[in-house]
């Protein structure tokens, strides 16, 4: 969730111990469990969890990447993501989707896309088959 490593050998007990995260609370849900830390995983429950966008990314409207990622994990297919002023801006944020995804949800491969659009540049996640 905070993007940083989970060390499976220290203590539960310890807020960066493992903890196993299912990322929805919906049991019916067909969502691979993964790694968290122990206190990441406690604090989802008590806030929405936001993945950020780093800084250094020109992105208008970003979406929110757990969302995103629930529903490509349901239903495939393509989702825009968000807009950028620049084609490098572009260019820049689908390899950081693409490098972000692989750790967000590991069983579902995304490419990421650049689309013209309205005079931006679209960058689109679609996703790839297990």
């Amino acid at each position: 969730m905070c993007d940083e490593p989970v060390d499976a050998e220290m203590s539960v007990n310890d807020p960066r111990g493992p903890s196993v995260d299912s990322r929805t609370a919906d049991r019916k849900a067909k969502l691979a469990e993964r790694l968290a830390h122990r206190g990441c995983n406690t604090r989802k429950g008590a806030v929405k969890v936001v993945i950020p966008w780093p800084d250094r990314l020109h992105v208008v409207e970003p979406a929110p990447l757990i969302t995103v990622a629930g529903r490509l994990e349901r239903k495939g297919g393509r989702e825009m993501v968000g807009r950028c002023p620049t084609k490098q801006d572009a260019h820049e944020t689908a390899e950081w989707l693409v490098d972000r995804f692989s750790r967000l949800a590991p069983g579902l491969p995304v490419t990421a896309n650049v689309e013209p659009g309205g005079g931006q540049f679209l960058v689109i996640l679609v996703a790839g088959k297990r």
